[in-house]
């Protein structure tokens, strides 16, 4: 599948595609703070576009390990003043939650994608996925959730179990009637996973290319790059590029990333020396 429909863009995935972390919170593990009023967000937007995101993600709420769950109405008051500037930017834009009532309200306002951590497993996060005419979707994997899933992740074979789930998720998701063009599939590098299963599922990601979906992959500043090269999380840039490529080469279509600019120029350059990658 080469595009992924949202609500306003056929997003061209002929060629890999970075998406733009804006993250609207005071903790995140690498820039929280950093743009947490509107103003500031906004601002990291356009300069992201500038650096060449195709796509950018909206976040109210941290999902960094040991995070706790935001109140509902916090993450509804951080989210959509940004959103409702955001839509008129003129690139898809994407909204990063798991509360359906914040998926609603992101829609209603005009955002194009619903990038959520737990893969619509709550039915009324389903519905109104599946009530919307068009809007993308990126279902990702998670064991556990954020205050808890790096305590003791396990897996008997985690690129099985990770395809397992996410075929699964899309499956009822179409059975709803959500389109495949609408659904892309992020494997949860980091989420509920050792360095030693992040490492595995990426050397086996073209396995989670079988469903036909497209992937979207999310490396960027993980601890498990910090875990390989020993840089604290403020010094992980080549390592995050290098990780974007390497999922690139392994199939990804989509790469979720702080560094835009750095990304955007290593992926030229992987294309102009027309370096192979795994295609579904």
């Amino acid at each position: 599948m080469h595009y992924w429909q949202t609500s306003r863009y056929d997003i061209d995935l002929s060629r890999p595609r970075v998406m733009g972390i804006v993250n609207i919170t005071p903790d995140s593990f690498s820039d929280g703070g950093r743009h947490a009023d509107t103003r500031s967000a906004l601002a990291h937007c356009e300069r992201l576009l500038r650096e060449g995101a195709d796509i950018l993600d909206l976040g109210g709420e941290s999902s960094r390990p040991g995070a706790q769950a935001l109140p509902l109405q916090e993450e509804l008051d951080r989210v959509r003043p940004v959103l409702r500037e955001a839509v008129r930017l003129g690139v898809p834009i994407s909204v990063d939650t798991y509360k359906p009532e914040v998926m609603r309200m992101a829609l209603d306002v005009g955002a194009d994608i619903v990038n959520d951590i737990f893969a619509l497993r709550s039915p009324a996060a389903a519905e109104a996925i599946a009530a919307h005419p068009r809007c993308g979707v990126c279902l990702m994997h998670m064991q556990g959730e954020p205050k808890s899933m790096q305590a003791a992740p396990h897996y008997e074979d985690v690129a099985a179990e990770v395809r397992c789930f996410l075929e699964e998720r899309a499956q009822a998701l179409r059975e709803r009637g959500v389109a495949a063009a609408r659904i892309v599939l992020d494997p949860g590098y980091g989420f509920g996973k050792s360095v030693e299963h992040n490492f595995e599922l990426l050397r086996r990601q073209p396995e989670l290319l079988a469903p036909g979906y497209p992937l979207l992959a999310g490396w960027s500043r993980k601890s498990s790059l910090g875990a390989v090269t020993g840089r604290d999380v403020a010094d992980r840039l080549a390592a995050s590029v290098a990780a974007a490529l390497a999922a690139v080469e392994r199939g990804a279509r989509i790469v979720r990333v702080h560094d835009v600019a750095a990304t955007v120029d290593a992926l030229k350059v992987w294309a102009h020396a027309g370096l192979p990658s795994w295609q579904a």
